[in-house]
C-alpha cells in the first residue's frame, strides 16, 4: 500500500531530515512539507492526504491546534507527532493520535510509525474500527505503544488504569478504568468488579457461587462484585457454552 503524507515543521533541518527519511520507505507516495501550522492547514484544504507528521511547538496554529483542526475533516488523515517534547504524550493521544515519535528520528522507529499508518488505512478500508487497538504508555523518553489484544486483564488505580499483559508485564496508564470498560468492551473486556476489567479469552475458570466468586485466569484469580455477577454471568459463562 502506498500513502501520501504531510509533514509540518517549522525548523527547517527537522522538515529537511523527515521528508529524506520518509522519501526512503519505499510505502510513501507524495509527500507535502510545510513550514507551519497555517500552511498545514491550507494545504490540507486541497490536498488528501493519509498520515499528517506534525511537530507540537510552532508559532501561531501548533500541532495540536492542528490535530484539532482535523477533526472537521470528513476523512480525517492518521496524525502523528514528531517532537523534542516528551511530556506532551498523554495530550497527543487525547486527540487520538496514532503514534508520537521523539526526535532525533531513528530510521527504525519511523519504519515502525509508517507500519502503524499502513495498518490502520488498510483497517479503515475494510470497515475495521482501529479505535483504542493500542494505549500509550510514557517510559522516560520514550513512549511504548501497548497492543490491547495483549492485555489480559486490568486493575484500576485511582484515575489511573495498570494493564497486565500476556508476558506477565504491567503497565500504568493515566486513563481510568470506567472509560477503558466503554472503549473496549466490543473487543472482549467484561467489567467483573469495580476494581477489575478482565478480557474473556484469558479467563479459564468462573466461580461465582459461595462467599467469595471469582474468575481464574491462568496466572491469577481475581474477585467477582456480587452486583456484577449477573452480567459476568451473562459474558462469560454464556461465552463459554457456545
Amino acid at each position: 500500500m502506498i500513502i501520501d503524507v504531510l509533514i509540518a515543521d517549522d525548523e527547517p533541518p527537522a522538515l529537511a531530515e523527515l521528508v529524506a527519511l520518509l522519501r526512503a520507505d519505499a510505502r510513501i507516495g507524495a509527500i507535502h512539507a510545510a513550514s507551519s501550522g497555517a500552511e498545514a492547514l491550507r494545504m490540507l484544504s486541497v490536498e488528501a492526504v493519509d498520515a499528517v507528521f506534525l511537530d507540537i511547538h510552532m508559532p501561531g496554529v501548533s500541532g495540536f491546534d492542528l490535530a484539532r483542526a482535523l477533526d472537521r475533516f470528513a476523512e480525517r488523515p492518521a496524525v502523528v507527532f514528531v517532537t523534542a517534547d516528551e511530556a506532551g504524550a498523554v495530550e497527543a493521544f487525547e486527540l487520538q493520535a496514532l503514534d508520537y515519535v521523539l526526535k532525533p528520528v531513528r530510521p527504525e522507529r519511523l519504519r515502525r510509525t509508517v507500519d502503524r499508518v499502513v495498518a490502520e488505512r488498510r483497517g479503515r478500508e475494510s470497515g475495521e474500527d482501529a479505535e483504542g487497538q493500542t494505549v500509550p504508555v510514557p517510559i522516560g523518553q520514550s513512549v511504548r505503544l501497548v497492543r490491547r489484544d495483549d492485555v489480559r486483564w486490568v486493575k484500576a488505580e485511582g484515575d489511573y488504569s495498570r494493564l497486565w499483559t500476556e508476558a506477565g508485564d504491567s503497565h500504568l496508564v493515566r486513563i481510568p478504568i470506567s472509560e477503558l470498560e466503554e472503549r473496549w468492551a466490543a473487543a472482549g473486556f467484561v467489567r467483573i468488579h469495580r476494581s477489575y476489567l478482565v478480557h474473556a479469552d484469558a479467563v479459564t475458570e468462573v466461580r461465582l457461587s459461595g462467599s467469595l466468586p471469582v474468575v481464574g485466569l491462568a496466572e491469577i484469580e481475581l474477585p467477582v462484585s456480587r452486583r456484577l455477577i449477573p452480567a459476568v454471568r451473562s459474558r462469560l459463562v454464556k461465552a463459554e457454552r457456545r
